[in-house]
């Protein structure tokens, strides 16, 4: 059976009737980890709302009012997961969330062109694709691809945009000829009824189960943004359709203005400019390490020189490191007295090190890592250089 947002994936919203509901639990994970939420699983005569398939996650939307938290197919029905019961027999209004399902059109369309253009021009084979939340990959069937094969797939795809090529979507019976012809990589085992079919004109024929756009001109463009090393000697192309390329836009060209008021010159000269900062600071740093290392030895003799010299030493710098303080230790060279120096932020994390008489150290040591259990022990014995 195809549910009505299969029949019309341009629809909004429209009217049914609830068959049963029964409870159920969704596990859902965010920012705090796993929770389990307790409801209900609604199923109705027919939906609006498409459960996930296909590499399409599922549509969110309401019914009554009530938010639909998941979708998922179970055979020829689909389960809504609410929080709320609706009464068996009872007439409900259901909604899709349409900015949610026109990204997941332009997305799923997008992948099908791709995937067709890949194929037509270079043989590529697509062994899977995902749509994720900010962008979306198709899995090729090799183990690299060339920058001149991606923006010639690029290219391609958005000429066939231009051309306003229409979609449409047809039901085979599974004993049809044709099936035999359409690509795809095979039906869930649980399929039952005919096979439905996802066709660009002139371009593509394809089983599948998702939401599609009826012409290629809601696409808008894509942009494909590179390839990524893949799984088992295959790459990745990650890709953009339709709006999120405009958001994509929207957000480099935020990026570009943040830098140009920072950098003090044109978009242009953005990477000179980054690469004289990195250059200076590289300077800068080994000027800072160079003077750390000078004060370091400085402080070692101040302190050996010092009227107050023996027993315990005790010596805090925020900005030093460990070669500060081994600097220090080694310079002192005492085994006569105990160094505790820490480096380090006061409220974070830091490094201490604690130097002198064997006995002393083994002592202190695990007392001074319970005190401070951020900071990393480093405890020396006496045989400094």
């Amino acid at each position: 059976m195809a549910f009505r947002c299969q029949r019309d994936s341009y629809a909004r919203e429209f009217t049914t009737t609830v068959v049963s509901c029964r409870p159920a639990e969704l596990q859902t994970e965010g920012s705090n980890g796993k929770k389990v939420l307790s409801g209900f699983h609604v199923v109705l005569e027919d939906t609006l709302l498409f459960p996930e398939g296909g590499g399409q996650p599922d549509d969110h939307g309401t019914i009554n009012d009530i938010s639909v938290l998941r979708v998922t197919r179970r055979g020829e029905q689909a389960d809504h997961f609410t929080q709320t019961p609706l009464d068996p027999g009872s007439q409900v209004l259901v909604r899709v969330d349409w900015e949610r399902r026109f990204d997941h059109m332009q997305q799923h369309s997008g992948q099908h062109l791709i995937t067709a253009v890949a194929d037509h021009l270079f043989k590529l084979k697509t062994t899977s694709w995902e749509l994720g939340r900010f962008r979306s990959a198709i899995e090729l069937d090799t183990p690299s691809m060339t920058t001149e094969q991606v923006a010639a797939i690029e290219q391609s795809v958005n000429e066939k945009i231009r051309d306003r090529l229409p979609v449409n979507v047809r039901e085979l019976s599974l004993d049809d000829p044709e099936v035999e012809q359409v690509r795809g990589r095979g039906l869930p085992d649980d399929h039952a009824g005919p096979v439905r079919v996802v066709s660009i004109k002139g371009v593509d024929s394809n089983m599948c189960c998702g939401t599609h756009v009826s012409n290629l001109s809601d696409l808008q463009v894509i942009k494909i943004l590179g390839t990524e090393k893949g799984k088992k000697n295959k790459t990745n192309l990650i890709f953009l359709a339709g709006n999120r390329v405009l958001k994509w836009m929207e957000r480099s060209h935020g990026t570009e203005k943040a830098l140009t008021a920072l950098l003090k010159c044109g978009a242009e000269d953005h990477v000179e400019a980054v690469k004289k900062l990195q250059n200076s600071t590289k300077i800068l740093q080994k000027n800072n390490l160079n003077l750390l290392r000078d004060l370091a030895v400085h402080i070692a003799h101040s302190l050996r020189n010092s009227p107050d010299w023996g027993g315990v030493v005790v010596l805090h710098r925020k900005e030093g490191d460990s070669e500060f303080m081994n600097i220090i230790a080694n310079e002192i060279g005492s085994e006569e007295t105990l160094l505790f120096l820490t480096v380090g932020d006061e409220k974070g994390a830091g490094l201490f090190l604690l130097a002198g008489p064997p006995a002393s150290v083994e002592t202190l040591g695990p007392r001074t890592d319970r005190v401070l259990p951020c900071w990393p022990v480093w405890s020396r014995a006496p045989d400094l250089k």
